[in-house]
């Protein structure tokens, strides 16, 4: 039987540490001392070495008791900010901030689960295959942590991401691919009041190209936003210089690819109208993940929800997460659905019930 209160004590020690991206320390640390004793490989990689954090994943290693393949249960340690001294307030089933913080359900309510069912798996001496759980850093960031981890000691093809908001019983089987983008528009400087035809300005040519891009929702599967302009000086000066940084995301590969090429081509006809020139340039910050309908993983999921008398809901969502990543590793992978709710937001709660409710989920993906 899954011990609510032991799960609700276990995510209000984990919420009540400080663990802002890049700074995860204690909690990994407290994981390791909660997991220690239990005959399990317990290790910490270099990812914290590698961006210049205080801790790296956590990695640890189950051994099998019972036939089945291995399988990777995974949970991010950091918060968004305000998450320093958070403070959780437990009122009629609902846990909250008693301050203004996030509470950091996201993710702390996955971790909770996760390792509440391992306990009760082991308490009922119910067989399970090799697990493996992957507490990562860094997420919130921009996955790094999961894009550092030390993918040599995972053995599973299969992985269970617990890093999604909405009803337990939603599956994220679909999350867009995203690229960074930045453009740099070079104009020409001149005295504004006395000779501004010699001039070029870096503004006008940055306001020409963005009012041609297509922007914010340009189909289905893909947006795009402009998010900041930097640039100019003294208002009798034309400015030379300015700078749009902006994103766009797309479930679909060749979409993502065309928009980029799309916002591009904006700049170059706003400096072949008005001259000097722009430096573009883009990151693809995360792959896309798509799950087939035929994934195994998938149909035990549903199975599972059906068996726990969850309601199933499979979507995809606009937003990446480690999810991402591990697709891109090439591993089997969906993101559930753990009841957390108004995340990145100082009103953000969670249910026990949905906490239990993600915890017997889990256990019965644990069983294979």
């Amino acid at each position: 039987m899954i011990n609510s209160q032991r799960l609700t004590d276990t995510f209000l020690e984990l919420v009540r540490i400080d663990s802002p991206s890049l700074h995860e320390k204690a909690v990994a640390d407290h994981l390791c001392a909660l997991l220690a004793g239990r005959g399990y490989d317990i290790h910490v990689d270099n990812a914290g070495t590698a961006i210049g954090g205080d801790t790296g994943n956590v990695i640890v290693r189950v051994p099998a008791t019972g036939p089945g393949e291995a399988i990777a249960f995974s949970a991010h340690m950091d918060c968004v900010p305000p998450c320093i001294g958070v403070e959780p307030v437990l009122t009629d089933g609902v846990i909250r901030a008693a301050g203004n913080t996030v509470l950091g359900g996201d993710d702390k309510a996955g971790i909770a689960a996760i390792l509440e069912a391992l306990f009760h798996l082991e308490e009922e001496k119910i067989p399970h295959p090799e697990l493996y759980l992957l507490f990562t850093v860094c997420e919130e960031a921009g996955m790094f942590g999961a894009k550092n981890l030390d993918f040599s000691r995972i053995k599973a093809r299969e992985v269970v991401v617990l890093d999604a908001g909405g009803d337990v019983g939603t599956i994220i089987v679909r999350a867009p691919s995203k690229a960074g983008i930045s453009v740099t528009f070079h104009g020409r400087s001149a005295h504004a009041g006395i000779e501004p035809e010699k001039g070029i300005s870096a503004i006008q040519l940055a306001a020409h190209a963005v009012s041609n891009m297509r922007l914010l929702r340009i189909d289905e599967e893909t947006v795009a936003n402009l998010g900041r302009i930097e640039g100019g000086g003294q208002t009798n000066i034309v400015p030379d210089c300015v700078t749009l940084t902006g994103e766009a995301r797309s479930q679909t590969n060749a979409k993502l690819l065309a928009q980029i090429e799309h916002m591009r081509l904006c700049c170059v006809k706003a400096v072949e109208e008005l001259g000097g020139s722009f430096d573009f340039s883009h990151e693809i910050s995360y792959p896309a993940m798509d799950v087939p309908a035929h994934s195994m993983l998938l149909h035990r999921a549903l199975h599972a929800c059906n068996d726990q008398n969850l309601t199933c809901a499979v979507k995809g969502t606009g937003g990446g997460s480690d999810a991402n990543i591990f697709s891109g590793q090439g591993l089997s992978c969906i993101n559930l659905g753990i009841g957390m709710s108004r995340v990145h937001t100082t009103e953000e709660f969670v249910l026990v019930e949905d906490i239990v409710k993600a915890a017997r989920l889990t256990a019965a993906l644990m069983q294979r």
